[in-house]
């Protein structure tokens, strides 16, 4: 049973590190360009204390409302008492990568939009 309630109790292994992979993050991270709508996820660098999103927030996927010189602010799905809110968290941007999920969207959104000129011109629906 577990004693403490801290904001990072029980995230032994979930703020670790993997092996071989520990040090400082790289520079391309911090030079990474994300915008207002994009879809990213959010993975905390243990590493780096400031700004890190709570350990709930860890491994989700959410889409950029904010964006600042240090860190982004992002729209997050959050369940509580059986019902989805829709949280607004700010997290600086070591611990946030862009979401492969971005790519599968617009490659819908382009055959949708096929799709619809195609029905348009054979006047089908």
């Amino acid at each position: 049973m577990p004693h403490s309630f801290g904001t990072r109790a029980r995230t032994r292994h979930m703020f670790a590190k993997k092996h071989r992979q520990h040090g400082p993050i790289h520079m391309s991270q911090y030079l990474m360009k994300v915008k207002v709508g994009d879809y990213v996820d959010i993975f905390a660098d243990p590493s780096i204390h400031r700004g890190m999103p709570h350990k709930h927030y860890h491994g989700r996927t959410g889409i950029i409302f904010n964006v600042t010189k240090a860190a982004v602010g992002i729209r997050v799905n959050k369940e509580v008492n059986g019902r989805v809110l829709e949280k607004r968290i700010h997290v600086r941007i070591e611990h946030v990568r862009k979401s492969k999920c971005q790519k599968e969207i617009l490659a819908r959104k382009v055959a949708n939009e096929e799709a619809k000129d195609l029905a348009r011109k054979t006047g089908v629906k």
